[in-house]
Protein backbone atom coordinates (compact mmCIF):
# COMPACT_ATOMS: atom_id res chain seq x y z
CA UNK A 1 0.00 0.00 0.00
CA UNK A 2 1.56 3.19 -0.95
CA UNK A 3 2.12 5.74 1.79
CA UNK A 4 1.34 9.46 1.30
CA UNK A 5 1.90 12.56 3.06
CA UNK A 6 -0.23 15.49 2.73
CA UNK A 7 0.59 18.96 4.72
CA UNK A 8 -2.54 20.18 5.87
CA UNK A 9 -5.11 18.00 5.36
CA UNK A 10 -8.44 20.10 7.56
CA UNK A 11 -9.43 22.46 5.03
CA UNK A 12 -10.33 22.92 1.56
CA UNK A 13 -7.72 21.41 -0.85
CA UNK A 14 -5.35 19.93 1.72
CA UNK A 15 -8.45 17.95 2.48
CA UNK A 16 -9.95 17.15 -0.40
CA UNK A 17 -6.68 15.60 -1.32
CA UNK A 18 -6.11 13.77 1.81
CA UNK A 19 -9.75 12.40 1.60
CA UNK A 20 -9.11 10.95 -2.13
CA UNK A 21 -6.27 8.92 -1.08
CA UNK A 22 -7.81 7.46 1.30
CA UNK A 23 -10.83 6.57 -0.94
CA UNK A 24 -8.51 5.05 -3.36
CA UNK A 25 -6.95 2.94 -0.50
CA UNK A 26 -3.77 4.50 0.06
CA UNK A 27 -2.30 4.91 3.49
CA UNK A 28 -2.76 8.58 3.79
CA UNK A 29 -0.65 11.24 7.01
CA UNK A 30 -1.68 14.37 7.25
CA UNK A 31 0.76 16.60 9.00
CA UNK A 32 -0.80 19.30 11.08
CA UNK A 33 -1.29 20.88 14.18
CA UNK A 34 -4.60 18.92 14.95
CA UNK A 35 -6.80 22.25 15.60
CA UNK A 36 -9.77 21.73 13.50
CA UNK A 37 -11.50 18.09 12.82
CA UNK A 38 -9.35 15.41 10.81
CA UNK A 39 -10.65 13.87 8.11
CA UNK A 40 -11.46 9.91 8.51
CA UNK A 41 -9.50 6.91 7.89
CA UNK A 42 -5.96 9.50 7.97
CA UNK A 43 -3.00 9.07 10.52
CA UNK A 44 -2.28 12.64 11.54
CA UNK A 45 1.42 13.62 12.27
CA UNK A 46 0.37 16.05 15.15
CA UNK A 47 2.70 19.12 14.60
CA UNK A 48 3.48 22.81 13.23
CA UNK A 49 5.65 22.70 9.90
CA UNK A 50 7.65 25.30 11.62
CA UNK A 51 8.68 23.02 14.16
CA UNK A 52 9.06 19.58 13.16
CA UNK A 53 11.79 18.31 15.10
CA UNK A 54 12.24 14.54 14.12
CA UNK A 55 8.88 14.09 13.24
CA UNK A 56 9.07 12.62 10.29
CA UNK A 57 12.71 11.65 10.20
CA UNK A 58 12.02 7.81 10.53
CA UNK A 59 9.15 7.87 8.40
CA UNK A 60 9.07 6.86 4.11
CA UNK A 61 6.06 8.26 2.05
CA UNK A 62 5.95 7.22 -1.55
CA UNK A 63 4.19 10.38 -2.15
CA UNK A 64 4.45 14.14 -0.20
CA UNK A 65 1.74 16.50 -1.77
CA UNK A 66 3.10 19.73 0.12
CA UNK A 67 0.27 22.47 0.04
CA UNK A 68 2.57 25.02 1.61
CA UNK A 69 3.18 28.80 0.87
CA UNK A 70 6.96 29.95 1.23
CA UNK A 71 10.33 28.85 0.31
CA UNK A 72 11.17 28.77 4.16
CA UNK A 73 7.97 25.97 4.68
CA UNK A 74 9.22 24.10 1.80
CA UNK A 75 12.81 24.38 3.38
CA UNK A 76 11.74 22.86 6.52
CA UNK A 77 9.47 19.98 4.82
CA UNK A 78 12.51 18.78 3.28
CA UNK A 79 14.94 19.09 5.77
CA UNK A 80 12.49 17.19 8.17
CA UNK A 81 11.70 14.81 6.00
CA UNK A 82 13.21 10.90 5.80
CA UNK A 83 12.84 9.54 2.87
CA UNK A 84 10.42 10.10 0.28
CA UNK A 85 9.91 8.74 -3.65
CA UNK A 86 8.04 11.91 -4.94
CA UNK A 87 7.30 15.06 -4.23
CA UNK A 88 4.16 17.41 -5.40
CA UNK A 89 3.75 20.94 -4.62
CA UNK A 90 0.41 22.88 -4.87
CA UNK A 91 1.69 26.05 -6.27
CA UNK A 92 -0.68 28.80 -8.29
CA UNK A 93 -1.04 30.48 -11.40
CA UNK A 94 -0.73 33.78 -9.14
CA UNK A 95 3.35 32.71 -10.13
CA UNK A 96 2.56 34.19 -13.70
CA UNK A 97 2.35 37.99 -14.24
CA UNK A 98 -1.82 39.22 -15.36
CA UNK A 99 -0.58 41.22 -17.93
CA UNK A 100 0.84 38.57 -20.15
CA UNK A 101 -1.34 35.83 -22.72
CA UNK A 102 -3.47 33.09 -21.87
CA UNK A 103 -3.75 30.25 -21.70
CA UNK A 104 -0.51 30.13 -19.29
CA UNK A 105 2.57 27.03 -20.96
CA UNK A 106 5.36 25.45 -18.91
CA UNK A 107 7.62 28.21 -20.38
CA UNK A 108 5.73 31.31 -19.36
CA UNK A 109 7.93 33.71 -17.31
CA UNK A 110 7.19 33.75 -13.43
CA UNK A 111 7.07 37.25 -12.12
CA UNK A 112 4.95 39.79 -9.71
CA UNK A 113 1.14 39.34 -10.66
CA UNK A 114 -0.58 43.01 -9.91
CA UNK A 115 -3.57 41.23 -8.28
CA UNK A 116 -2.25 38.46 -6.27
CA UNK A 117 1.32 39.98 -4.97
CA UNK A 118 2.92 38.22 -1.84
CA UNK A 119 1.04 35.20 -2.29
CA UNK A 120 2.25 34.61 -5.90
CA UNK A 121 5.91 35.77 -5.32
CA UNK A 122 6.20 33.70 -2.31
CA UNK A 123 5.20 30.78 -4.20
CA UNK A 124 7.50 31.74 -6.88
CA UNK A 125 10.21 31.75 -4.17
CA UNK A 126 9.08 28.23 -2.37
CA UNK A 127 9.23 26.94 -6.03
CA UNK A 128 12.69 27.92 -6.69
CA UNK A 129 14.01 25.93 -3.57
CA UNK A 130 11.91 22.58 -4.47
CA UNK A 131 13.55 22.45 -8.07
CA UNK A 132 16.96 23.36 -6.73
CA UNK A 133 16.78 20.77 -3.40
CA UNK A 134 14.46 18.49 -5.64
CA UNK A 135 14.75 18.90 -9.46
CA UNK A 136 12.61 15.88 -10.06
CA UNK A 137 9.62 17.25 -7.92
CA UNK A 138 6.45 17.65 -9.45
CA UNK A 139 5.02 21.54 -9.49
CA UNK A 140 1.12 22.17 -10.06
CA UNK A 141 -0.31 25.58 -10.56
CA UNK A 142 -4.20 25.53 -10.57
CA UNK A 143 -5.92 28.53 -11.49
CA UNK A 144 -8.94 29.42 -9.00
CA UNK A 145 -9.80 26.89 -6.83
CA UNK A 146 -13.36 27.18 -5.56
CA UNK A 147 -16.40 24.93 -3.96
CA UNK A 148 -17.16 24.15 -0.05
CA UNK A 149 -14.62 24.42 2.28
CA UNK A 150 -13.40 27.10 0.83
CA UNK A 151 -11.86 29.55 2.59
CA UNK A 152 -9.82 32.14 0.92
CA UNK A 153 -10.91 34.84 -1.03
CA UNK A 154 -11.29 33.31 -3.83
CA UNK A 155 -14.77 32.93 -5.76
CA UNK A 156 -15.59 36.36 -4.55
CA UNK A 157 -12.95 37.61 -6.14
CA UNK A 158 -13.82 36.20 -9.29
CA UNK A 159 -17.43 37.69 -8.77
CA UNK A 160 -15.73 41.11 -7.71
CA UNK A 161 -13.70 41.42 -10.55
CA UNK A 162 -17.05 40.17 -12.98
CA UNK A 163 -18.95 42.93 -10.98
CA UNK A 164 -16.96 45.68 -11.62
CA UNK A 165 -16.04 45.00 -14.98
CA UNK A 166 -12.29 44.13 -14.59
CA UNK A 167 -10.55 41.14 -15.76
CA UNK A 168 -9.73 38.41 -13.81
CA UNK A 169 -6.37 36.04 -14.53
Amino acid sequence: MKKVLVTGGTAFVSRYIAEYYVGKGYDVSVLNRNTKKQSDGVRLIEADRYHLGDRLRDLHFDVVIDTGYTAKEVELLLDALGSYENYVFISSSAVYPDNLPQPFAEETPLAENTYWRKYGTDKIEAEAVLQKRDPDAFIIRPPYLYGPMNDIYREAFVFDCAMADRPFY
